[in-house]
């Protein structure tokens, strides 16, 4: 079901808990619902470890958190309402909430019958695999009779994150190294099927230095990937840093709006690099190809597919299939 929403909403409410890159896949729904309503007060509450992915943008009025186990017990005593409000996912407890606090709701259709007879909006959901993840949370703002206001990804460094990353450059020996490349090594615990081969990025890290002597390499990610990535880092010695497990997401993304170039396999940062400028080379796993989840419209991506994509393929299948000369190809044209 498709229509307007009359009278135009002067508050509007989004909540999408999930990982980075859904949380990331969400702003152009964002984008498109404060081109449609520019005067309204757009909100936007998120996973509490993932909402400040949202903050600053400018088409944002707050950001916040909020969680399934938590939403039960908000908005039944009063407190902020909403003209409208779009809930993104199928934890019924955050749709009843949106229901609770806002005059209009529109939401994926949940299991419940009588939670879904009291949406404004009912939305059937994209069968999986069925087209771009970007498209998941824009078939609810279409579904409002929204028009798309651009699908890239969008995230905003602020003027005090890049003097952090610039001093933290420096202080780190950095700063004077070039290209600097962002290297991500390896996806979540879930999705380990989408890691390249340390071994690999060894290599083509080895290329990038006997082509480019001063290059210098930020290694990035989470404390669950540290046995790999100081591995990677003893191996490429005084032009390597390691930041893995020892940074904010903010200050990840701050350091990534430095580069040259990033490297790294289908992850969060991924995501958060397709929102930023930097020429990136991004590898997918057959199983997740690029056609349904790398940047949309944004330049200088230089997208590496598993040569199975398209064709059979299963979790099981190695990235190790991604042969370094693939990749460097990619590289040479990021740098060219």
């Amino acid at each position: 079901m498709t229509g307007g929403v009359e009278p135009a909403p002067r508050s509007i409410l989004f909540i999408n808990v999930s990982r980075i890159g859904d949380t990331l896949l969400a702003t152009p729904a964002l984008r498109a619902l404060a081109a449609r309503w520019p005067g309204a007060a757009l909100d936007f509450l998120g996973h509490p470890k993932r909402f400040e992915i949202i903050e600053h943008l400018p088409f944002v009025a707050a950001a916040g958190p909020v969680t399934k186990t938590r939403a039960p017990f908000m908005g039944r005593l009063g407190g902020k309402r909403w003209d409208l409000a779009l809930v993104c996912g199928f934890d019924e407890p955050l749709v009843s909430y949106a229901v609770r606090v806002a005059d209009r709701v529109a939401a994926f259709r949940q299991d419940s019958a009588s939670l879904n007879a009291r949406l404004f909006r009912c939305v059937e959901r994209l069968g999986f695999q069925a087209g771009h993840a970007v498209d998941v949370p824009l078939t609810i703002t279409r579904a409002l009779g929204v028009p798309d206001a651009g699908r890239r990804l969008a995230y905003r460094v602020t003027e005090e994150e890049r003097a952090w990353a610039k001093q933290t450059l420096v202080a780190r020996g950095a700063s004077g190294g070039r290209p600097l490349v962002g290297l991500q090594v390896a996806s979540f615990p879930t999705k380990g099927f989408r890691d390249w081969p340390v071994e690999k990025f060894r290599e083509l890290c080895e290329r990038i230095r006997k082509r480019w002597p001063r290059s210098r390499f930020l290694i990035l990610g989470g404390a669950l990937e540290q046995a790999r990535t100081r591995g990677l880092a003893a191996s490429l010695g005084d032009s390597a840093s390691l930041f893995a497990g020892t940074l904010t997401l903010r200050q990840s993304a701050s350091l990534m709006n430095e580069l040259d170039l990033y490297v790294g396999v289908d992850t969060g940062p991924t995501h958060i690099m397709g929102a930023l400028d930097a020429p990136m080379v991004p590898l997918y796993h057959c199983h997740s190809p690029s056609h349904l989840l790398a940047p949309l419209e944004r330049p200088k991506c230089y997208v590496v597919d598993h040569p199975r994509a398209g064709g059979a393929c299963s979790e099981e299948t190695p990235m190790a299939e991604i042969e370094v000369d693939t990749v460097w190809r990619r590289v040479l044209e990021a740098l060219a």
